[in-house]
């Protein structure tokens, strides 16, 4: 059974920093390119950022780039997003998903794979 299982969230003031965490099962994780895509209420998906199968390549919406950070741990499984100078746009549910290599990366109807969800809220 295919598995992600996202962690991580809560609530944090503007300008704080929260560590999301995904954890894979049930597929060869180091054959797909992983991606974090938030959505906040009443509004549509946002595709946030994303990292190649090998973890060589990184990619970031503008919105949160210079500020988030995406990495992956093959060996573990697991693919974190670093989030840092939060601001009360940022809040929203975060997803992770995963993609067997279509491109582009970006397109959230390439990734096969989808977690639950993880609320971060980001309010004073």
């Amino acid at each position: 059974e295919v598995q992600l299982v996202a962690s991580g969230g809560g609530l944090v003031q503007p300008g704080g920093s929260l560590r999301l965490s995904c954890v894979a099962s049930g597929f060869t994780f180091g054959n797909y390119d992983m991606t974090w895509v938030r959505q906040a209420p009443g509004k549509g998906a946002e595709w946030v950022s994303a990292i190649d199968a090998s973890g060589r390549n990184t990619f970031y919406a503008d919105s949160v780039k210079g500020r988030f950070t995406i990495s992956r741990d093959n060996a573990k499984n697991t693919v974190s997003l670093q989030m840092n100078s939060l601001k009360p746009e940022d809040t929203a549910v975060y997803f992770c998903a995963a993609n067997p290599g279509r491109r582009p990366l970006a397109q959230e109807r390439n990734y096969d794979y989808w977690g639950q969800g993880t609320q971060v809220t980001v309010s004073s």
